[in-house]
């Protein structure tokens, strides 16, 4: 036996409360025949008399007003499901969870959350910075409903959309033997020297690594291996040694005098920025308003 579908048991029901086919009908918002039918096919499929019609209205069999208990305390399951499901849905469309690579995160996403706030003010934003391999992890694996990567080449496994551009720039602390050059570094002086770098897994570490490889500059290993752009922005203030970063981290050192930004000869530092979230999906609600602000920020 198939069981009955909600909608029939709460057509029964209604007609045992009102006594008549017609006014349970008006309750569902269906027509009579309509409800007529169903009520048919539900006798026919319990194999029972349910509903006794008369020129009055109609009344409900004794095995109708047992099914109509029965109806009841289903009926009552449904709804708390439906309702519960309703609330967690709203719950999730009230939180959007950003997944976000370290240099994009500090000086980026906190203008574009902005911008989205006042558009979607009752957004709640749940942010979580990691490098740019494990914001595409978190994406692919549905830790987060979009991120934001600065690798030269998007991650497989995720939809991708570009941002904006970003450049990176060697910089290093006033004092610095290289900020006496009168000519640019080399692509080759630049990987022969020890560097503080990010850690693997960094879209800035790999795209410096990509670019000077790509001139036939193998990279020597690095003079110190930090987990964020502020640690490498504060180290190569504090005099430890030079560094590749993005302008976006530097640029009010450069402007204070902090740190000298040293040129280097055909050397190509730029890297796109790009959207990515879950391989099949599409964005909708306040993922797409974010995405939207974003590219609408970064043109």
């Amino acid at each position: 036996m198939t069981p009955p579908d909600p909608e029939s048991l709460r057509l029964l029901v209604l007609v045992g409360e009102l006594g008549s086919i017609g006014a349970a009908a008006a309750e569902l918002q269906v027509s009579q025949p309509s409800a007529s039918k169903r009520l048919s096919r539900l006798e026919r499929q319990l194999g029972l008399p349910l509903v006794q019609r008369t020129r009055r209205g109609c009344t409900l069999t004794a095995a109708g007003v047992m099914v109509c208990d029965w109806a009841r305390q289903v009926l009552a399951h449904v709804d708390g499901l439906m309702n519960g499901v309703r609330a967690l849905r709203a719950q999730q469309q009230a939180t959007l969870r950003v997944a976000a690579s370290m240099t994009i995160a500090e000086y980026l996403v906190p203008r574009w959350l902005s911008q989205l706030r006042v558009a979607l003010p009752d957004v709640h934003v749940e942010l979580d910075v990691a490098n740019s391999v494990a914001v595409a992890e978190a994406v692919r694996h549905g830790g987060a409903d979009i991120g934001f990567i600065e690798t030269p080449t998007p991650p497989e496994g995720v939809s991708v959309r570009f941002v904006t551009r970003d450049r990176m720039i060697v910089v290093a602390p006033p004092g610095h033997p290289w900020t006496r050059l009168r000519r640019p570094l080399t692509a080759t002086e630049l990987a022969a020297t020890p560097l503080i770098v990010r850690e693997h897994g960094s879209g800035t570490r790999e795209t410096l690594h990509r670019a000077l490889t790509e001139v036939g500059a193998e990279p020597v290993t690095p003079l110190l291996e930090l987990r964020s752009t502020t640690a490498v922005r504060n180290s190569v203030v504090a005099g430890a040694g030079p560094a590749g970063l993005s302008v976006l981290a530097v640029a009010t050192d450069l402007a204070e005098h902090r740190l000298v930004e040293i040129p280097v000869a055909d050397l190509d530092l730029r890297r796109p920025l790009h959207a990515v979230w879950r391989a099949g999906l599409r964005l909708t609600g306040s993922a797409a308003a974010l995405l939207a602000t974003a590219t609408r920020t970064g043109d």
